[in-house]
């Protein structure tokens, strides 16, 4: 039977007609043409940036893999969250480029400095990173939380899981195939208002059944509020090994977090994500100037902080709630028979805690906010896809379309690339865990894209045939790594032979993995491009720190003041804070 009780339902329904109202003014304001579908007529202020990047940013990976992380690591992954720093380099560092060059995607501004090859790579390893995470990712966690919150029931085969995943994919697309980028970001504006009080109330809530924050530090252990346990576990005497081998680890968090890793990986990852990834940037590229583009980048470094205290402390209290024995609704779902966490259950730690301890109408509104979450996430990687397919290739390969037949080629590309993102599912379902699968795909895709967008950025010399040969050679080894793990997340009892090439690829951290992907990435960048001819730096006026004219940097000063500067150290002490916080 359902958690939810009538009065939860009116609230849900009432929040979602405001949704849905709202969204429906958006598009009854039609689009003129693709600048006014796929970026708002760049006409978003700072708020809506803001509030729109961290919507997107707040989906399935927090809603459930992270909460879930909280569950079985504590607050390991609250480095991740902790890159709120990340949008500080966007607003002060790249935002400046990307204005100036007036792009829509970020593979165009990839063409302009580089080549058209360029791009064509990058949108299409974009689109497949899209595929792989963020697209089938939110469809997994949307029917995680209906499998949680709705009564079990069977459809024509399907049950309560595979039923909320594909009723995700059919509201979200209601409003964002409808109303572009524009819908997207005022829907999302209101969500972030929703999900944050909501989520706050889940945390209050929960600290109360359990008795408290100390009862929280007692029930969990110290290690759990350590972002950096331990740092050498086995003594001194233990040596290190980049290979996962039980009883042969040196230096790492758990089982599949090395510190070491998690210092030099993380950053790269977090950067590629923030400051290059369509999927936020061009929320920031519907800003109207560079000022409006870098507050709201700057206001969503501030929400950023937020996931540790919303979503890891919830799941390390369902956890808590567990293991205590003091709710044996949630202890049933996180725990077997015997006392051992069920890892894979532990995704559903969030979910969980809604239908356990909130109040009778309360859940209603976190339950709306904790589905709508889901949905902007989807909405925002949907026209994200949609406007890389249809600038990056269409648009290329047909320039004489009309805006009209431009935004129907990218409904079209969206809904394939949803049935791909289904069929994806099952490989997920086979994973470690929601969050690790994102991290490792992510960690796999990133270095190569990190690598090519800012050292071409900060290095003029750099040239097209270096770009193109980092980008291809570090995706070939993204995918060779993909490749390797698929089958042992996707078929039971799957392992290769102890010891063999395929078995110490698919046993190395993934961290690891990623930073040597990196490495090779810069040297092949570097010397393909000092082998070479240098490029035009004419044509690439504007777009390098070295190709800057005294216009440009006065632009760019004459767009922040104080107040910028020190909203933006402000973040940085409260990151210090935080980890001086869940230090030792």
């Amino acid at each position: 039977m359902s958690v939810l009780e009538p009065l939860d339902w009116v609230v849900i329904a009432l929040y979602f007609g405001v949704i849905l109202g709202l969204a429906w003014w958006v598009i009854k304001q039609k689009q003129k043409d693709s600048t006014d579908y796929f970026l708002a007529g760049r006409h978003l202020g700072w708020f809506v940036v803001g509030a729109s990047i961290f919507a997107s940013n707040i989906g399935s990976e927090h809603l459930v893999g992270l909460a879930g992380s909280g569950a079985t690591d504590g607050v390991a992954m609250a480095h991740y969250e902790l890159h709120a720093w990340c949008l500080l380099v966007l607003g002060w560092i790249m935002v400046p480029f990307y204005m100036r060059s007036k792009v829509f995607t970020m593979p165009e501004f990839l063409e302009r400095r580089f080549s058209p090859a360029s791009r064509t790579v990058l949108s299409v390893i974009s689109l497949v990173a899209y595929v792989l995470t963020k697209i089938a990712v939110g469809i997994f966690a949307g029917g995680v939380v209906f499998s949680v919150l709705l009564p079990e029931m069977n459809f024509m085969g399907l049950n309560s899981f595979w039923i909320g995943s594909i009723l995700v994919i059919v509201l979200t697309g209601l409003y964002s195939t409808l109303g572009g980028l524009k819908a997207v970001a005022y829907t999302e504006a209101l969500q972030t208002i929703v999900l944050i009080i909501g989520s706050i109330l889940v945390t209050i809530f929960g600290l109360q059944a359990l008795g408290g924050w100390s009862e929280l530090k007692t029930i969990v252990g110290s290690e759990m509020f350590n972002l950096w346990k331990p740092l050498v576990p086995n003594g001194i005497e233990s040596t290190w090994m980049p290979i996962k081998e039980a009883g042969k680890m040196a230096w790492y968090f758990n089982d599949n977090y090395p510190w070491l890793g998690m210092l030099f990986a993380a950053p790269i990852i977090g950067l590629w994500y923030w400051t290059t990834d369509q999927y936020i940037v061009q929320r920031t590229l519907g800003a109207p100037n560079e000022k409006e583009a870098r507050r709201g980048s700057i206001a969503a470094a501030f929400l950023k902080l937020l996931p540790v205290f919303i979503f890891i402390i919830p799941g390390m209290i369902a956890f808590a709630l567990a293991k205590s024995g003091q709710n044996m609704a949630i202890q049933s779902e996180l725990f077997s028979a015997s006392g051992e966490l069920i890892r894979d259950n532990a995704q559903k730690a969030f979910p969980l805690l809604v239908a356990n301890v909130l109040p009778v109408g309360i859940r209603g509104i976190v339950v709306a906010g904790l589905l709508a979450a889901l949905m902007s996430s989807l909405a925002g990687v949907f026209n994200a896809s949609s406007t890389l397919f249809t600038m990056d290739f269409y648009s290329r390969f047909r320039p004489n379309s009309s805006q009209e037949k431009l935004v129907w080629i990218g409904r079209v590309a969206t809904a394939v690339m949803v049935i791909i993102g289904l069929l994806w599912i099952p490989v997920i379902q086979g994973g470690r865990g929601l969050y690790d699968y994102l991290q490792g795909i992510q960690a796999y895709l990133a270095p190569p894209i990190f690598v090519v967008f800012f050292l071409g950025v900060f290095n003029k010399r750099l040239n097209a045939k270096g770009c193109l040969s980092a980008l291809l050679v570090g995706f070939a080894l993204g995918i060779f790594r993909l490749a390797i793990d698929t089958p042992v997340k996707l078929i039971d009892n799957f392992t290769y032979s102890q010891g063999s090439f395929f078995w110490i690829i698919n046993n190395m951290f993934f961290q690891y993995y990623s930073l040597v992907i990196f490495v090779i990435s810069v040297i092949i960048m570097f010397a393909v491009s000092y082998m070479t001819e240098a490029p035009d730096y004419a044509k690439i006026s504007g777009l390098t720190y070295g190709t800057l004219t005294a216009k440009d940097k006065k632009e760019t000063r004459s767009s922040w003041s104080f107040i910028d500067v020190a909203a933006s150290v402000l973040v940085i002490v409260l990151i210090l804070v935080a980890y001086l916080s869940f230090t030792g």
